[in-house]
């Protein structure tokens, strides 16, 4: 696990969330995570090639999704839709943009492919990956969200 590839997504995520939505984001801590499960209500993942393999996620409980479609929108949004579950799949690009911009940077150049997004109680998210997955747990004002980093040895 290379701090240098993961670090870059989880300061996009606070980032994008920032300038984005005007959502200040409180990083928790982080951890090895093993199963399956997501630990929100609707999931953005994207898959990652070039210099390292993997894959990225980002899960947002319903309050905290609802308050990011609403100041993006500037209309209030209560429930996840269709609108949400774009706004969910734009949202997990920009994340990776950034973050590939921030490793650009450093002579890191990395790919993504397009955004699947998974909604529903409980739904999980496979990362195709031989290394860890490092999860950072994140708080707004609205409720949380997690953001998964799974890359090969």
């Amino acid at each position: 696990m290379d701090a240098r590839i993961i670090n870059p997504f989880l300061e996009a995520a606070t980032n994008v969330l920032k300038t984005m939505a005007m959502i200040e984001a409180t990083p928790g801590k982080p951890y090895l995570k093993k199963e399956s499960r997501a630990m929100g209500d609707v999931s953005g993942i994207i898959g990652i090639t070039g210099a390292a393999q993997g894959s990225m996620s980002i899960s947002f409980e319903k309050g905290c999704i609802c308050a990011v479609v609403t100041n993006l929108f500037g209309a209030s949004v209560d429930e996840i839709n269709e609108e949400v579950k774009d706004a969910v799949g734009e949202m997990t690009n920009m994340i990776c943009g950034d973050a590939r911009r921030r490793l650009e940077g450093d002579g890191i150049s990395l790919q993504a492919g397009t955004p699947t997004v998974v909604a529903g109680q409980d739904h999980s998210i496979t990362h195709i990956h031989t290394g860890p997955c490092l999860a950072m747990p994140f708080e707004t004002p609205s409720g949380g969200f997690t953001v998964e980093v799974a890359f090969n040895d």
